[in-house]
């Protein structure tokens, strides 16, 4: 599987006592498909899948497939910290039509490169899916590092990695070394490094409420590749990434800018509390002045 473009990691917009807003959800999944990104991801963790059980993640999964409807690509997040729990959320994502899995580290139990391979295999063995690797070791405490990958590289089902160590030279290992895993940007203020060093997608949870500007710097730096033109819409992004890694309000800012494009997204799960509103009024102000010059930048393309 050949992976292109912009991926969304889908929010979970809950109602007021946590239950799941099925009529938003199916108006958060029209608003992307309309917006044009190339694929969507349930069971993320920017769904908020660590509050949710394995019951509630597949719910999810199937209700997203069948809204789909075909439309785009559906990656199914497995990543939780027992592997029976992921084997079982892998079954159930290929049981559903799934196009590929979402396959991490196991949080908090710190697995060898060994054990964390065979993990991986384990997964990939219950489902026969294309697979894109999540590499978060701040997260997950640990790199998917070489031993590793040669390891699970043998698989024809490991297809990509969604890199998200923040080291920059975990990119140039990357596109150096393992050529053939498609290297997918995980760390959105290096997209821009991302793209240069040969990646084709990037998995961001920014798209849930700015389609549009993510999918205009994907174009821009990988179709037309005019990278003097990407920094600049990099360079206008730059504040929102700030933003939304302070203070680890990542989830809030996320939801609330689903919020302004008109579409309910509903506060966090516990133990997170939606923003505050001098938190709110900079994520609007940072928005504003994004999308009015990223759409400045785009009009002198044309």
């Amino acid at each position: 599987m050949n992976f292109e473009g912009i991926y969304t990691p889908v929010i979970t917009p809950y109602d007021d006592m946590g239950q799941v807003r099925w009529e938003a959800l199916e108006a958060v999944i029209d608003h992307l498909v309309e917006a044009g990104v190339h694929g969507l991801i349930s069971g993320g963790s920017t769904g908020e899948n660590y509050t949710q059980t394995v019951e509630e993640r597949l719910e999810l999964a199937r209700f997203t497939f069948e809204k789909l409807a075909g439309r785009s690509p559906l990656i199914v997040g497995t990543g939780t910290m027992r592997t029976p729990d992921s084997i079982a959320l892998a079954e159930g994502a290929a049981k559903i039509g799934a196009d590929a899995l979402l396959v991490a580290t196991p949080p908090y139990a710190v697995p060898t490169e060994r054990e964390n391979a065979l993990n991986v295999l384990t997964v990939d063995r219950a489902a026969d899916l294309p697979i894109m690797l999540y590499n978060y070791p701040g997260r997950m405490g640990v790199n998917m590092g070489e031993e590793f990958l040669d390891r699970v590289g043998r698989s024809r089902n490991v297809c990509a990695i969604k890199e998200s160590s923040g080291d920059i030279n975990r990119v140039h290992l990357l596109a150096r070394d393992y050529p053939h895993i498609q290297m997918a940007c995980g760390m959105d203020d290096q997209a821009l490094e991302f793209f240069a060093w040969g990646a084709r997608s990037w998995v961001c949870a920014g798209s849930n409420f700015l389609p549009a500007e993510h999918i205009a710097l994907y174009r821009t730096c990988v179709v037309q590749g005019d990278f003097a033109r990407g920094r600049r819409i990099m360079s206008a992004m730059m504040p929102l990434m700030r933003v939304l890694e302070q203070g680890g309000k990542f989830i809030q800012c996320v939801k609330h800018g689903v919020e302004l494009t008109g579409h309910a997204a509903g506060p966090p799960r516990p133990p997170l509390k939606a923003l505050n509103k001098d938190d709110k009024r900079e994520l609007e102000q940072v928005v504003r002045v994004l999308k009015t010059t990223i759409e400045a930048i785009m009009a002198g393309a044309e």
